[in-house]
């Protein structure tokens, strides 16, 4: 999945609707975020219950190609700790 633009109060729900779908068992989803510029607490949000939910179905959530201002965000609120964030598209994608 790739998102693009600011993800806020404002336009996280497109993100939520996509993380939101049924996942099949051991699902991995990756979310380019190459595209990025801004995220708020809307994002986290999104990010974190989209975590929660593939993990109890045995899948991951990884985040890929942030930006420096979106990562620092990241980081800041301890969110890179919980969900496994790669440099590149290309490194999220492996294993």
């Amino acid at each position: 999945m790739t998102a693009v633009g600011e993800i806020d109060h404002h336009t996280g729900g497109l993100l939520r609707e996509a993380l939101d779908a049924p996942y099949a068992p051991r699902a991995r989803i990756v979310v380019d975020l190459g595209g990025v510029t801004f995220i708020d607490s809307t994002a986290l949000n999104i990010f974190i219950a989209a975590h929660r939910d593939l993990d109890d179905a045995g899948g991951r959530l990884r985040l890929a190609a942030a930006s420096d201002s979106v990562m620092r965000t990241l980081a800041i609120v301890g969110v890179d700790t919980l969900i496994d964030c790669r440099a590149t598209l290309a490194h999220a994608l492996g294993d």
